[in-house]
């Protein structure tokens, strides 16, 4: 696995021990050109960063060494962790993001995450439930690494979970209207997958439980993102509870 050196300043200066890693967290840059994404992620102006950084030709750069906190997470939660930066190691993939074309990441950049990702698990014993997204564990802040990011397939390397309902099933039950204790009984899974459903001052709960409901299926049903709950989101909520506790 080749990996090329272009180191950014953007981090912790404390080190700190192996055991203290407990999750990967993907992005993409969100940026228009790749030139421009990594001149952001060295840029102490900035004040953000990343562990590896994947180019569009599947090349793999090395930022910020993995025993440092490298600043790519910002305000997150995930179960009973708190600013995700300190427990984990963040990846960025180049690509525009929802705000400039959103495309599909290309083949070269998901096999070179995909030997980088069973990479660091194995060597740093990171459990394969706390492999995230950035929208996952900033749901009100970040779409990131989005609906086009392959994570089911990735799940069949051992890389972050995947629920275990066929799409036959699925179908049958999209778009179908769910029980207001049913949608309560949906945010209680999402709370027990490692969501926080705890609502920040500045947001209306509705419109939190929305920005919530489009982050779960932007991860586990990508085929819909509407920030609707229905029977689909429901039964895969169910699925997803058993495998991530």
């Amino acid at each position: 696995m080749l990996i090329t050196l272009n180191y950014s300043l953007n981090f912790e200066t404390t080190k700190r021990k192996p055991n203290q890693l407990k999750f990967i967290i993907f992005h993409y840059t969100g940026m228009k050109k790749e030139s421009e994404a990594i001149k952001r992620l060295t840029d102490t102006k900035s004040k953000v960063s990343c562990h590896y950084l994947i180019k569009n030709n599947g090349e793999i750069v090395a930022m910020v060494p993995v025993l440092y906190v490298a600043w790519h997470a910002g305000v997150s939660s995930w179960k009973n962790f708190k600013s995700l930066n300190k427990h984990s190691i963040g990846i960025e993939i180049c690509n525009p993001g929802h705000d400039y074309n959103y495309k599909k990441f290309s083949k070269k950049q998901i096999q070179s995450l995909k030997r980088l990702s069973q990479f660091l698990i194995k060597k740093y014993k990171i459990n394969q439930k706390n492999i995230l997204g950035h929208s996952d564990i900033a749901p009100t802040r970040k779409k990131d690494p989005g609906e086009k990011f392959p994570w089911k397939y990735f799940a069949k390397f051992g890389i972050g979970k995947w629920h275990s309902l066929s799409n036959r099933i699925l179908i049958n039950k999209r778009r179908k209207k769910i029980s207001l204790l049913d949608k309560k009984n949906f945010f209680k899974n999402l709370s027990k997958i490692g969501y926080s459903i705890k609502s920040p001052a500045k947001l209306k709960k509705d419109q939190f439980l929305k920005l919530n409901t489009c982050a779960f299926q932007r991860r586990f049903r990508q085929e819909l993102v509407n920030g609707k709950i229905d029977q689909e989101c429901l039964i895969i909520s169910q699925n997803l509870v058993k495998k991530f506790n």
